[in-house]
Formats: structure tokens, sequence, C-alpha cells
């Protein structure tokens, strides 16, 4: 069985309400999630399977959350044009297939 992958680019990324980037990059890739700056920096990583996620029930529907390593981020998929629009389905289809990754990474299903 192949690892399950996730790429995503132009993602918001705020910790504590505070914007670390506005154009990173989040990537699943051989069982560990990472969250990357715009330039490629590491934000923070963790084995995926320690990793917590889910939606967010107050806000967009192309928002997702995430603990990583302890830290709570909130992720905005779906890249620049469509983001933060309330019509905006292209945001909503990356949060549920990044949720579905770690849900399958889990063996289970994520908490929402």
């Amino acid at each position: 069985m192949t690892e399950p992958e996730f790429s995503a680019t132009g993602v918001r990324i705020e910790r504590a309400h505070r914007n670390l980037t506005r154009a990173g990059q989040v990537r699943i890739q051989d069982g560990r999630l990472r969250l990357l700056t715009s330039y490629g920096r590491e934000i923070d990583s963790a084995p995926v399977d320690s990793v917590r996620a889910g939606k967010l029930w107050f806000a967009a529907r192309d928002r997702a959350r995430a603990t990583v390593n302890g830290n709570r981020y909130v992720l905005t998929l779906g890249g620049p044009e469509g983001a933060g629009e309330v019509g905006s389905t292209t945001g909503e289809a990356e949060v549920n297939r990044f949720l579905e990754v770690v849900r399958s990474a889990h063996g289970s299903t994520v908490k929402h």
C-alpha cells in the first residue's frame, strides 16, 4: 500500500491569530506533515499520525485547524484566488482532501 500524500501551495498559515505566511505550503510526504513558508523554510513538522486536524465550525469552509507538536495552526487552503470567499468550493475541496489524508494516516476518523 502506498503512503498517502498531499501538497498544497498558496496556503495562509496562522498561529495564535498571527499570520505566519500568506503563501505557504502544506506537504504530507513519507509519513510526515510539513508546514513551509513561501520560501520553503520549515515552520513546523511532525509525523502525520501524531497530527490532529479538523474543520473550524465557526470559520469559512476553506479553513482547517491542525495541531502539530502541540502548536495550533489555522490553514486557509485553496490559494489566493478563492481564499475566504463564501462560495469558494476550491478551498473546501482542498480542506476535505487534507483531512482525508490525515484521517487515512490515523486509520480512523478525524475529529471535527
